[in-house]
């Protein structure tokens, strides 16, 4: 398989700040070819970002501007072959369990139960996935960047961010370790950078993704984390920004069809 993306963000900061961008795919060894390019430019001047290493092998490019600018930022990659599943420890596996910012599971711990009963595995995978499919509409710009899995399950809509907030927290009611995962997405329309949840179950992480709207199997991985306050694609830690517009593509060489019932990992 082969993958290839692109990110294009044209942003304006108002005053002195410091950047933080995730979007530049996961390297994992298990690709037999992996090509990249990152450019930056600060009132069309090119720089070099700095480059953190953040959890399960994705990047964070770090930018610092001193005033007023306008920026741009392409990214490109080309991807062939498959992910080597990562290791996994123990305080993964805790850590993805417990209620987090977006993911209320304590507080959705009833409806979990009331909903899913005494399922699990597998089972309870598919389950959770079609209940949260049929619930939630997809409605473009329906939630605000605070909206946790609460408030989407209240609102009845959404988008893909919302739909994993929700599938997460209900599987981490039911003590299924769960987490969010920003990808590139081949085949999703309109296009734009995605999110689905991850969920371990037979011994391995196994991507939910109740939207439908692009096939599990040609997903690149971005980042991951507890949910989306993990895995934004833009954080200004301080200062103040504008984001302009933003172009993301993502294609691969042959499309699969997804199969709902089917357990796939993110490759």
């Amino acid at each position: 398989m082969q993958r290839s993306v692109t990110a294009r963000l044209t942003a304006q900061t108002r005053s002195a700040s410091s950047l933080v961008f995730a979007l530049a795919a996961v390297r994992n060894e298990g690709y037999t070819s992996f090509e990249e390019d990152l450019s930056i430019t600060v009132n069309d001047e090119p720089v070099i970002p700095g480059e953190l290493a953040d959890i399960h092998g994705g990047r964070l490019h770090t930018l610092k501007v001193d005033g007023e600018a306008s920026i741009v930022l392409d990214y490109r990659a080309t991807v062939t072959g498959f992910a080597t599943p990562e290791d996994v420890s123990e305080a993964d596996l805790i850590r993805y369990v417990r209620p987090s910012r977006y993911c209320e599971s304590d507080r959705l711990l009833p409806t979990s139960y009331a909903e899913f009963g005494s399922l699990s595995g597998t089972e309870l995978l598919g389950a959770v996935r079609e209940w949260v499919g049929k619930e939630l509409a997809y409605v473009s710009g329906s939630s605000r960047p605070t909206d946790g899995a609460v408030e989407t399950l209240l609102g009845r809509r959404g988008v893909c961010r919302d739909y994993a907030h929700l599938v997460i927290s209900l599987l981490r009611a039911k003590d299924v370790p769960a987490r969010l995962a920003a990808v590139y997405a081949p085949g999703l329309s309109p296009m734009d950078f995605h999110a689905v949840a991850e969920a371990w179950v037979d011994d391995a992480w196994h991507v939910v993704d109740a939207t439908g709207l692009a096939p599990r199997e040609s997903l690149l991985r971005i980042s991951t984390g507890r949910d989306a306050s993990d895995t934004a694609f833009l954080s200004t830690v301080g200062g103040s920004l504008q984001l302009s517009s933003m172009e993301v593509t993502a294609v691969v060489d042959s499309l699969p069809i997804d199969q709902p019932e089917k357990l796939v990992q993110l490759q």
